[in-house]
Parts: structure tokens; C-alpha cells; sequence
């Protein structure tokens, strides 16, 4: 198994470009089940759950191949419409063929999904929203059992939003009869990215990116030829490698819209920020200075950045109060930022961050993808050696960040 390793102490200086988002393209790939033909899908990063999605769609019978950040996804014919549970159990996305495959073929079969283990996410709002459409699902030995002779349109309200339920109704919805309105929808650049999508696909789709969605279905949807957003999160995640380093960074390939919540915190912490439409400028300061935030859904601070941040606020000077409002075990990071010397005490869905003048390099393990780049993020800044166990959670989600890091100057290699 893989590890990362980490010398620290070292102020990362250059540029560093933005890979495409992972949570924008795994649907918009889960989508490309809607066109039947030749679907290309560019600015598509290489990442393990990409390469998840694609096996799950080459065994509905579709074509799949990767290259030179494109991903080409043959439709003409789906042979299966199980999403067996060795595809799910390791990425909870896996989820999203269900919408789609049950509009195109009449019938899905998708295994209740897995991913991080950061709290509970159920998905009884997506089989809520599709038995509303008029579809008959059963749950069965952890399988989701759905059958429908042709999806018709509903007024759909969510209790909570949600982003993945958001994106499997809206799929389903494209191609169904009649006009879908999903009330309480969320409200993530990623799901806006796959209405413009499916829009490019012959869809009929308004108010995505606001909290009502309007659906009318077509008869039919073209394949796709479309580009991915950058990531929001990995855009996130380098600013704040440079900002606990001391560094100056320039960040290209990106969206500063995406992430404007996350920049004006980081901003309030004394780190000197500048961008243009597709670039930011990060400049970290000699002390930081603490600053509170709160997960919320977006606009928010983005629940995705609450690890990395903490990491950050552990060297900050003063206390930060965390409230995670997303998920209810998202705090996994805390005992392994501890062990490098962080004071943190963590009360119900609040920790408490008292700064420290350093942190030491210390042997940890990631324990979900977010965690696992906030522990990157401390053993950049830590002194001596960090050795972080269990990567393979952060090639869930961040394209080969160790090469990414070197050209800044970062003393970090994998050891096998």
C-alpha cells in the first residue's frame, strides 16, 4: 500500500494548474447514458473515482477510454442494468447511473452506495423524487430495484437539498414526460456544469443553481461533446498549501466564482489574494490569524474544505471555532492532526483550535479523501517528517498531488 511522505518547513513558490472537477464530471459522465452514440467529455482529471465511473459504465456495456484529458464514452447500447456492488461499495457516485439508466432502459438495479465514511447519506430523497416520476422500487438484499414504463414529470420537494439527488432527478427527468419541478433543489456549481450538459444534449432545463429546477422532457437526448469545470476544491486546497507554508503561489486553470466563500476566509486570515477570471495569486502571511468558520450547503463554506482548513487554523494564532453543519463524522482528521501537535477539542459538531507555534511531522492516516489532503497540508508546514498512510483515498479525489506539489518546492515523494 502506498504512502506519502512529506518533509516540511519548505514555503512553496510558483505555479500550479487546476485539474477538471471530479464532482462535475462524475455525473456528466453518468449522464452521457441519456445520448446514445459517441460521447466526449474534456478537462476530465485522472483520478481512481473517475476510473471507478468508467468501469461501471463499460459494464452496462458501454465503451469507456481516457486520454490526454479526454474521456470518449460509447452508448449505442447498454447490455446491463445492474450497478453491482463492487462498483459502489468504493465510490458513493455510483449512485448516479440509477436516474439515468431507469429513464433510458425502463428498468435499474444499483447497489446501495458506499464512498468515505464521513456520516450518514441516504439516498431516500433520489427513490423518493423517482417513485413521485411513477416508478415502482423495491429494496432488496442492498439493492435498489427500480421499473418504470415511461418516467412522467412531478413536483418534487426535497426536505434537505441534495446534491447528488438533485443531479439523478434532473437526469431522469430530461428524457421523461411532461415537466419535472424539484423545490428545495441544491445549489452546487457541479450541478449547474450538468445542466449545461444535458442543455448541450437537447434538454430543456431552467433555474439550475438556484433552489427550483424546471425539467421538460424530450423524446430523445444527443450525445455530449463537453468540458468540465476546474475543481473548486482542489483550487481550495492549493491555496491553503500555500498560505500555511508562507508561500507565494500562482494558481492557473481555475474559477475564483467557484470558490469565493472559501477565498474571502482565507482572505480574513491575513493571506494576500489576488485573481483574474481564471488565475488567483496567493501570498501566505508570516503568522496567520484564526478565523471561525461554518459548513454550510452553497454558497457556503463548502463542507469539502473544513478539513484543509483546520489544518491551516492549527498554526494560526488565537482560537477558531469548526462547525461542521453537513456532516455529523467529518471530524475523523482531529486524532491525526493531534499527533502532529495540534491542540484541538472537539465538542459535538464544533471543534476548538487553539494555535500552536508549530506543528512536528509525525507518522498519521487518512481516514477519508478530504482528511487525508488537510494531513498534506500539516506536513507541509510540520517540521521533520510526515508519513501519511493510506493514500489511496486521496487519488479518490486529487490528480498525482505529490507531482503537482514539487514544482512549488515541496519536499514530498510516494513510497510504495
Amino acid at each position: 500500500m502506498d504512502k506519502i511522505e512529506i518533509v516540511g518547513g519548505v514555503s512553496l513558490c510558483g505555479e500550479i494548474s487546476i485539474s477538471g472537477a471530479k464532482n462535475a464530471a462524475l455525473p456528466v459522465m453518468a449522464a452521457s447514458i441519456l445520448g446514445p452514440g459517441e460521447n466526449i467529455i474534456s478537462n476530465i482529471p485522472r483520478l481512481r473515482d473517475i476510473s471507478t465511473m468508467g468501469k461501471l459504465l463499460a459494464h452496462l456495456g458501454m465503451g469507456y477510454h481516457q486520454e490526454n484529458g479526454e474521456a470518449i464514452l460509447q452508448s449505442e447500447h447498454i447490455s446491463s442494468i445492474e450497478a453491482p456492488y463492487d462498483f459502489v461499495k468504493t465510490m458513493r457516485a455510483s449512485v448516479l447511473v440509477l436516474g439515468p439508466l431507469l429513464a433510458r432502459m425502463g428498468e435499474a438495479k444499483v447497489s446501495l452506495p458506499g464512498g468515505c465514511a464521513i456520516g450518514a447519506r441516504p439516498i431516500n430523497l433520489h427513490i423518493m423524487g423517482l417513485k413521485k416520476m411513477g416508478a415502482e422500487i423495491t429494496l432488496c438484499d442492498g439493492y435498489i430495484h427500480a421499473k418504470a414504463g415511461k418516467l412522467k414529470g412531478a413536483t418534487i420537494y426535497f426536505d434537505i437539498p441534495t446534491v447528488t439527488g438533485t443531479e439523478n432527478l434532473m437526469m431522469a427527468a430530461s428524457i421523461a414526460e411532461g415537466v419535472t419541478v424539484l423545490e428545495n433543489a441544491a445549489c452546487e456549481p457541479e450541478i449547474i456544469d450538468l445542466a449545461n450538459a444535458l442543455i448541450s444534449m437537447g434538454a430543456e432545463i431552467q433555474g439550475a443553481g438556484t433552489g427550483i429546477v424546471k425539467i421538460k422532457g424530450v423524446n430523445n437526448l444527443r450525445p455530449l461533446n463537453y468540458r468540465i469545470i476546474p475543481d473548486r476544491i482542489e483550487t481550495g486546497t492549493f491555496l491553503t498549501a500555500a498560505a500555511i507554508t508562507g508561500g507565494n503561489v500562482e494558481i492557473t486553470n481555475c474559477d475564483p466564482s467557484l470558490a469565493e466563500a472559501f477565498i474571502n476566509k482565507l482572505g480574513e486570515t491575513g493571506t494576500v489574494i489576488t485573481h483574474g477570471p481564471d488565475k488567483i495569486s496567493v501570498k501566505g502571511p508570516e503568522q496567520l490569524k484564526a478565523e471561525d468558520i461554518k459548513t454550510m450547503p452553497y454558497p457556503g463554506f463548502p463542507t469539502d474544505m473544513q478539513a484543509q482548513f483546520m489544518a491551516l487554523m492549527t498554526v494560526a494564532e488565537g482560537t477558531s471555532l469548526i462547525t461542521e453543519n453537513i456532516f455529523e463524522n467529518r471530524f475523523m482528521h482531529v486524532a491525526e492532526l493531534r499527533r502532529m501537535g495540534a491542540d484541538i477539542r472537539v465538542e459535538g459538531s464544533t471543534a476548538t483550535v487553539k494555535g500552536v507555534k508549530s506543528l512536528k511531522g509525525a507518522p498519521v492516516m487518512a481516514t477519508d479523501l478530504r482528511a487525508s489532503a488537510s494531513l498534506v497540508i500539516a506536513g507541509l508546514a510540520a517540521s521533520g517528517t510526515t508519513t501519511i498512510d493510506r493514500v489511496y483515498h486521496i487519488d479518490r479525489g486529487y490528480q498525482n498531488i505529490e507531482e503537482k506539489l514539487k514544482p512549488l518546492g515541496a519536499k514530498i515523494r510516494r513510497v510504495t
